[in-house]
């Protein structure tokens, strides 16, 4: 994954950058106060059976957000090289 796109397109395992925070004003602002602001990384730790929703590693806590939340959330995606990097 090399391009932008929403934090619901992650896959479990993956990480990413947020480059910007969208969706309705009251969601956006929620979001930005669990730590979702631009230059955060994010992991994707998996999804519910169901699919919806995932659990996502933000700043060392671990939220739950829906599809349709997740995907005001802009990424951009880190490569597993560059994963790797940052992590040791």
């Amino acid at each position: 994954m090399d391009t932008y796109s929403g934090l619901a397109e992650l896959k479990a395992g993956e990480s990413a950058i947020v480059t910007q925070v969208g969706g309705e004003e009251s969601m956006g602002r929620r979001l930005m106060d669990l730590g979702l602001i631009p230059g955060t990384r994010v992991t994707c730790l998996g999804a519910s059976p169901a699919g919806d929703p995932s659990a996502y590693l933000i700043r060392g806590a671990v939220f739950a957000l829906r599809r349709k939340d997740a995907n005001t959330v802009r990424i951009r995606p880190l490569s597993r090289e560059q994963d790797k990097k940052d992590r040791s």
